[in-house]
């Protein structure tokens, strides 16, 4: 007898290759039997007539670290049909930290993970990991922060990463490598990562390509002189081409300031895997973004930690030197996005979330500039944002057609950059997977079903080492979703975010139901892997 028994659906394995009509029998957390099942017995028998049966979304890119300490059940995530998370990304993570670190940063954080309890345990991958196997909905996947090995061995410093320093980073990467991390992930918008250069990251890389793991990156727009030919695109080809580690790109897409350009953003790196460079990448299916204003600080701003932050926003001088160089040290979408913010999340203040900064700052007759260092003094830094989308729609239009362009290439996947706080959070924290599945797969893949879910599962998992996950298979771990591919679809909004999306009826993991009947269980089977 099965536990659960699912009938007469369309099966979509994860491979690519096209649905069939077959019953799937699961057993405990495993995949037991695919075939014509309908004499067995099951304790709970799913009748899937219509329905599409698929392996369950890996999001390749999630800011879900507090948020599932917090909310374990984490509805925006399973209701999506994402059965894993992948976190620690932009290297804005807890663990390998002190204790006394561990509260620097989840106090420097706070803006975009929210503010997990004081007293966890985040000295070192395993423990990170604990904190999440059998505690929450979805399965969880770490990579070491590149943030988090910087503030443990250099303080929240700008120093150079090298000598006897560089000697103990490259041993705690290594021993969190051993405890099950999958890689090693940065973010260089943000500090104390972008205090770094193209040769520590390197070297820290080396350790990664010798264990056969991942190099996640957000590409250097700070301290570009420190980067490689600047920074950006051509830094993280050279990291991989010297060290030989396997990159991924996060959220690598156009936007409204090159849509349609898919070339631009994707040609250095065609040269690159022509050249031997191992390259894969991510996206989400929005044209704007989402991160903590924090970020807008110019790079001296940011030494010592968060109340060094403070302690500046309060000294007069201190304030206007902000002020004064803040622009400077902007990439023009960072300019952008700065000019467009709107707040997304506020806890200390909640009336700010849904407003604008330049409409705050025309209130106020000042400029964003001060605006901003005002209100991250007076919220202590606990501030996130998102980018306005574009007021052209034909722009947004393009954007949307790009972003599936780019997901039938077979070195893509999806990762949400889903930052679930706040009132008005993103959008793509509640809808990110359906609205491509959905909405964007119906107008411009229509025959896509079946690559669009093999971005979404197989792809994943063999890029990070998922044992035994990412495809329907015989004695594959049961993350399962069920749906109906006629209706799926998103339906949160920028200006309504908090809406779940429809046609997903059943979500499992690990063999048990988080959804069912579109109800959500309550369970929390998901386990920290691989």
């Amino acid at each position: 007898m099965f536990d659960v028994l699912i009938l007469n659906g369309n099966l979509v394995d994860g491979t690519g290759s096209k649905s069939v009509k077959k019953d799937v029998g699961i057993l405990k957390d495993k995949i037991e039997a695919i075939g014509n099942l309908k004499k067995s017995s099951a304790k709970v028998i799913i009748d899937a007539t219509g329905k599409t049966i698929s392996p369950g979304f890996i999001d390749t890119h999630a800011h879900s670290d507090a948020s599932l300490l917090l909310d374990p059940i984490h509805e925006n995530g399973i209701r999506q049909g994402i059965t894993t998370e992948i976190l620690g990304q932009d290297g804005l993570s807890y663990a390998p930290l002190s204790k006394e670190n561990y509260l620097i940063n989840k106090n420097y954080l706070a803006g975009i993970l929210g503010n997990p309890p004081d007293d966890l345990d985040m000295s070192s991958v395993e423990k990170f990991r604990s904190h999440y196997d059998k505690k929450c909905s979805i399965n969880t996947v770490y990579p070491v922060p590149h943030g988090a090995i910087r503030l443990e061995i250099l303080g929240f410093e700008d120093k150079p990463l090298v000598g006897e320093d560089m000697q103990k980073a490259k041993k705690l990467l290594y021993k969190s490598l051993e405890e099950g991390a999958v890689g090693l992930a940065t973010g260089m918008s943000y500090y104390p990562n972008a205090w770094s250069d193209t040769t520590e990251l390197i070297e820290l890389c080396e350790v990664v390509s010798d264990a056969s793991k991942v190099y996640v990156t957000h590409l250097r727009d700070r301290n570009t002189e420190r980067g490689y030919k600047g920074g950006g695109i051509l830094e993280a080809l050279e990291i991989g081409r010297k060290s030989g580690v396997k990159v991924h790109f996060s959220h690598h897409r156009t936007n409204a300031s090159n849509a349609g350009n898919i070339p631009e953003i994707i040609g250095d790196i065609d040269k690159a895997k022509d050249q031997g460079v191992d390259v894969t990448l991510e996206l989400y299916p929005y044209p704007t973004g989402s991160t903590y204003p924090l970020s807008f600080l110019p790079s001296f701003a940011h030494e010592g930690g968060p109340e060094q932050v403070l302690n500046r926003l309060n000294n007069p001088v201190e304030f206007e030197r902000i002020v004064n160089t803040m622009r400077e040290e902007l990439s023009p979408y960072r300019i952008n996005a700065f000019d467009d913010a709107i707040f997304s999340y506020s806890p200390n203040n909640k009336n700010l979330e849904g407003m604008s900064l330049s409409d705050i700052a025309e209130q106020n007759n000042q400029s964003t500039a001060i605006t901003l260092c005002e209100l991250l003094r007076d919220t202590e830094l606990e501030l996130g944002y998102w980018q306005s989308p574009p007021k052209n729609v034909s722009v947004w239009n393009q954007v949307n057609e790009d972003a599936v362009s780019l997901l039938k290439r077979d070195d893509y996947m999806v990762g949400s950059d889903s930052i679930p706080m706040g009132e008005f959070c993103h959008p793509r924290a509640y809808g990110c997977f359906p609205r491509f599945l959905g909405r964007l797969r119906r107008k411009h893949w229509s025959d896509g079903l079946e690559q669009m879910i093999q971005r979404m599962t197989q792809n994943a998992a063999e890029r990070f080492g998922l044992t035994d996950r990412g495809v329907i298979k015989e004695n594959y771990y049961a993350d399962i979703v069920i749906f109906d591919s006629e209706i799926i679809n998103d339906t949160a909004t920028y200006d309504d975010p908090i809406q779940f999306p429809v046609g997903i009826d059943h979500v499992l993991v690990n063999g048990e139901f988080v959804v069912r009947d579109n109800n959500v269980t309550g369970a929390i089977p998901g386990r920290a892997i691989p």
